[in-house]
């Protein structure tokens, strides 16, 4: 692993002078919402046009939680629901399967993964099944996904990573898991971690406090201003009534944001998803569970308002601000503004009415 982590520095130094090869254009028929899905049939890479009807339909082998978009060529990855043991690529203009990856023995992937800016590095955050210890694994897209490197996240249940400019994030959620099971919730140490891409160093890592110890920090999205956006879920009693949402910068603590009392309640303990609108400066975050979206204004770090979707989680920006497309687990897409206080159903086919619309989601040409 020596020899494949040196040899991966060389590669990388010499992947961020140049462009990938072959860059091809986002999509012959425009733009695509794209998410796993499932329904009786089995479990789906599925993508919708804006007129609602499905152009790709890819059968995946079985449920998967997170899709990333190459950033030039047509592909989509798809990582299997944690505890997981497959990514797959799918060309989504053609449907054709460009790769399936097996993890390794004795390894799970944790259902997230990015591509590097020049699109050559395939990263995902993954876990040792005998202690749930977490790694970020590099995987070359030019070798077949080969390993390139693999190093600690420093901490226990990685999920969500970001990379920007060579820097990776990594959400620990800080569970000890076997399968499903949570083995540890009266010792959980869930963190963020800093780490340098090229060497697996750590720049910085901060800590939940200990009063809210049993926060899992699961989902982030970071605005060009280098506030990174994070969303939890509670492991503790029922009762309590914790902050869910946070916002981070560089060198200072976790800031943790609560929703009036009411909806804090109605959150139901439970993030799904967050991302940030076109403009960085407002957040919508998923709370499946309590069937609704919350809004949150980032530069005055505060609650906005919410919006009703049963079973709703993923979320996909647009590039009007503050402009969010969200999906449901009964087969619905709403196209939500805060904002303007909109909110639309959209019109979809049989085939993607019919669909459980699965944890994230990604618009093609954003």
């Amino acid at each position: 692993m020596e020899t494949n982590r040196r040899r991966f520095l060389g590669l990388m130094a010499a992947s961020l002078l140049a462009p990938a090869a072959g860059a091809l254009a986002r999509s012959a028929q425009g733009p695509l919402l794209i998410s796993a899905a499932s329904d009786a049939s089995g479990h789906w890479l599925l993508g919708t046009d804006p007129d609602g009807v499905t152009r790709l339909r890819h059968r995946l082998p079985s449920r998967a939680h997170h899709v990333e978009l190459h950033p030039t060529y047509p592909w989509a990855a798809v990582a299997a629901r944690r505890p997981g043991d497959f990514i797959e690529v799918v060309d989504y203009q053609s449907g054709a399967q460009v790769a399936r990856i097996r993890v390794d023995e004795g390894y799970l992937f944790n259902g997230h993964i990015v591509f590097s800016e020049e699109g050559r590095w395939l990263v995902s955050t993954e876990e040792r099944a005998s202690d749930s210890a977490g790694q970020v694994v590099i995987r070359d897209a030019e070798q077949g996904f080969a390993i390139a490197a693999r190093f600690s996240t420093r901490g226990i249940g990685p999920h969500e990573l970001l990379l920007r400019h060579g820097e990776l994030i990594v959400a620990n959620g800080g569970i000890r898991t076997h399968e499903r099971d949570k083995l540890n919730l009266d010792s959980m140490e869930p963190s963020l971690a800093y780490l340098d891409f090229a060497s697996g160093a750590l720049n910085e890592q901060v800590f939940m406090p200990p009063e809210h110890f049993q926060l899992s920090i699961r989902h982030m999205d970071l605005n060009p201003d280098g506030v990174l956006a994070l969303a939890m879920q509670y492991q503790g009693d029922p009762g309590d009534n914790k902050p869910l949402v946070a916002l981070h910068r560089r060198g200072k603590p976790l800031q943790l944001l609560s929703a009036p009392e009411p909806i804090n309640r109605q959150m139901k303990q439970y993030c799904g998803s967050i991302r940030l609108d076109a403009s960085g400066q407002v957040a919508a975050v998923s709370s499946p569970r309590g069937h609704v979206i919350t809004f949150w204004d980032l530069p005055q770090a505060r609650f906005l308002t919410l919006m009703h979707c049963r079973d709703g989680c993923g979320l996909s920006a647009t590039r009007r601000p503050g402009e969010f497309l969200a999906s449901s687990g009964f087969g619905q897409i709403y196209r939500m503004n805060p904002l303007e206080q909109t909110r639309e159903r959209l019109q979809l086919d049989a085939a993607a009415a019919r669909m459980h619309w699965d944890h994230h989601m990604k618009l093609t040409g954003v």
